[in-house]
């Protein structure tokens, strides 16, 4: 199957206003759908999406298929989706998935390609699938239009190039490149990434902290919350501490955003990084 292409398993024709129940095992698609107008019947992990994606809000009554790696299959089918939304990341579970339902699969994350352009175009093509072509299209120019008030905040600031991590421990962060969400949204608003390499498509923090004095004239920008059990070791950590961004107060960070969303989570991540900076007025 190519990463590029949709995927179809006998989907039904969707009439234009038609009801569906939708559920969703990945999350950008999860956030996609949302931003079209619908709410799933059911989706995976609410209780960390609630608390890492933040947005969108997603009502008390969507079912929890558990985990994305592992959802449950006996409660999906119970449900009755008429259409499972899914990208290339479940294709260990779509014969499982296409007895339950049709499937619509659509990719975001390639590695070594920016994805935001993915989501944008995930947008346009959801919204075909369900019948609702005039909302994407009237999305997708609400959203070119919420991408450009911060560009403009931060244009002042791109002097200095950026690292954008999660923290992992004490000792290791995921550093997000040009074909992250995070990193794409960098670029977009026209700001140089000081990570030049390409991003590593885990749920581990792969990258040692040391690495981040590759440059030091950069600033460091923390997405979500840094883990409990890292913020004491942080704090005393010689390496952290003695990075240059550290000593000279370079350092922001931001609200929980998903890193592996769709458009929500790129433009959540914008209005963030432009709230951060123009409060913080970190030209220096």
């Amino acid at each position: 199957m190519l990463l590029g292409a949709a995927l179809f398993f006998a989907a039904p024709e969707v009439r234009a206003g038609a009801p569906l129940r939708i559920a969703a095992i990945d999350w950008a698609m999860l956030e996609t759908l949302c931003a079209l107008g619908l709410t799933p019947v059911a989706a995976t992990e609410l209780i960390q999406f609630r608390s890492g994606a933040v947005e969108p809000l997603l009502p008390a009554d969507v079912v929890d298929l558990g985990l994305r790696g592992s959802p449950n299959f006996e409660l999906l089918h119970l449900l009755r989706p008429d259409l499972i939304l899914i990208s290339p990341f479940y294709v260990r579970h779509e014969a499982a998935l296409g007895r339950i339902a049709p499937l619509f699969s659509l990719p975001f994350y390639v590695r070594g390609e920016p994805p935001f352009e993915k989501a944008l175009a995930a947008v346009k093509a959801l919204g075909e699938r369900l019948g609702r072509s005039d909302k994407a299209e009237a999305l997708l120019k609400e959203i070119a239009g919420e991408i450009e008030a911060p560009r403009q905040t931060v244009a002042p600031f791109a002097n200095r190039s950026t690292y954008i991590v999660n923290i992992g421990d004490a000792r290791h962060v995921r550093v997000f490149g040009f074909d992250s969400m995070f990193g794409d949204m960098l670029a977009r608003l026209g700001l140089p990434n000081a990570w030049t390499d390409r991003s590593r498509f885990t749920f581990a923090a792969p990258v040692p902290i040391e690495n981040l004095a590759a440059d030091p004239d950069a600033r460091i920008v923390i997405v979500s919350e840094v883990p409990v059990e890292a913020r004491s070791g942080l704090r005393n950590s010689i390496i952290w501490n003695s990075l240059e961004p550290v000593r000279k107060g370079r350092v922001i960070q931001l609200a929980n955003v998903n890193p592996y969303g769709g458009v929500t989570a790129g433009l959540r991540f914008a209005r963030l990084f432009a709230e951060a900076m123009l409060a913080g007025d970190r030209r220096g």
